[in-house]
């Protein structure tokens, strides 16, 4: 078997739109001690820009809370309230990078200000650049897979219940996964 050798980074300067129809921006919790939930968000947008220099590079994303689905539609009432993302009040989850890194063969590391809620905090997010390919219709097409670990009570979501046999229903460590496809900018 062969393995097809990715084009560097840098050498794919330009401004990317990311594709939602093909992208996923999602989460992953510990529900009652014993098993994960994942969701996601559908409705989402964002841009990067990959300069010459990978350090000059930008990212930015932003998420409608009310787009949340977990595949619960109580579940996800419940997460758009004020126990959660609070959407009525901050109907946007925002990404802006603050600085990129390259780490590694196709390995880049992504600090940025997540906003939740009003509150700003920094995170880091590792990302592995997957391919790049032309399109049917021609468009030059990147993609990155990647996560990042969170404390959701660092952005002031502290719901949660305690269980009868100990322990807590929701998991404070949250992990956010990103599943990105983007089109450069003509």
């Amino acid at each position: 078997m062969t393995t097809a050798t990715l084009p560097q980074l840098e050498q794919l300067s330009g401004t990317y739109t990311i594709d939602p129809s093909h992208s996923r921006v999602g989460f992953v919790a510990r529900h009652a001690m014993v098993t994960k939930v994942r969701g996601g968000f559908n409705d989402f947008a964002g841009t990067f820009t990959i300069a010459d220099d990978v350090a000059d590079s930008d990212a930015q994303l932003v998420i409608q809370a009310k787009s949340v689905d977990t595949r619960n539609p109580d579940r996800d009432e419940h997460l758009r309230s004020n126990d959660f993302f609070a959407m009525e009040e901050h109907p946007e989850i925002r990404f802006v990078s603050t600085g990129i890194e390259k780490v590694a063969q196709a390995e880049y590391r992504v600090t940025g200000d997540l906003t939740l809620r009003g509150v700003t905090k920094p995170v880091t997010i590792d990302l592995e650049y997957t391919g790049t390919a032309t399109d049917p219709w021609g468009n030059t097409r990147v993609g990155f897979e990647g996560s990042t670990q969170v404390n959701r009570k660092d952005w002031g979501l502290n719901w949660n219940t305690a269980l009868d046999g100990g322990g807590i229903l929701v998991s404070e460590k949250v992990t956010l996964e990103f599943e990105i496809s983007a089109t450069k900018d003509a």
